[in-house]
């Protein structure tokens, strides 16, 4: 599995709601997408939940490589390019996936990326984050906690989608879910 996500930083003085409008449009358009898991569609507003900036960023879960490849050679992330640019896409190898069966009534997500310290013992990380996330993933409120990793800038994120507004502190960044978009 792949996790992945880019992220556009709109003016403060940016109007949200054609954001939240582009989701309503265009969100079905991924749904039932080949190999995945989910794409949740995310925004966030300029000092909202503590957000520094409005943001639009979509998170994605994917089952199987090609399915990255194949979205991001396609008419749909084309679109997206003509719009806003061509983003930078972070990637993460997956350690855990848990998944509610009403995943799709997520409302908001937390993203939470940390640096890997140098030297760090990978394996008893991945134990400890596989373990974080499974945890995560079993209280009621959550309907997703993912925990993954890439060894580029040595980074783990940990990704959750929950049913209500959380109530968590940290340096995370909190969204609200405009679509979700499922497996066929």
């Amino acid at each position: 599995m792949i996790a992945m996500q880019y992220s556009f930083t709109l003016p403060a003085d940016y109007d949200m709601g054609i954001i939240d409008r582009r989701i309503r449009d265009r969100g079905q358009g991924t749904d039932g997408l080949p190999h995945l898991g989910f794409k949740a569609y995310l925004s966030a507003r300029k000092g909202e939940f503590g957000s520094a900036e409005n943001l639009y960023a979509p998170f994605y879960l994917w089952n199987a490589p090609e399915g990255a490849s194949n979205f991001i050679t396609g008419p749909g992330f084309e679109a997206l390019t003509q719009s806003f640019g061509r983003p930078s896409i972070r990637q993460w190898m997956v350690w855990h996936a848990a998944t509610a069966p009403d995943l799709g009534k997520a409302q908001f997500a937390s993203s939470e990326v940390l640096p890997i310290e140098p030297h760090a013992d990978l394996a008893g990380l991945k134990v400890q984050e596989t373990e974080r996330a499974s945890r995560a993933g079993s209280r009621r409120d959550v309907l997703a906690a993912i925990s993954a990793f890439e060894a580029t800038t040595w980074s783990l994120v940990r990704f959750t989608l929950y049913r209500d507004a959380p109530l968590i502190s940290g340096d995370g960044q909190i969204y609200r879910v405009g679509h979700m978009s499922l497996p066929a």
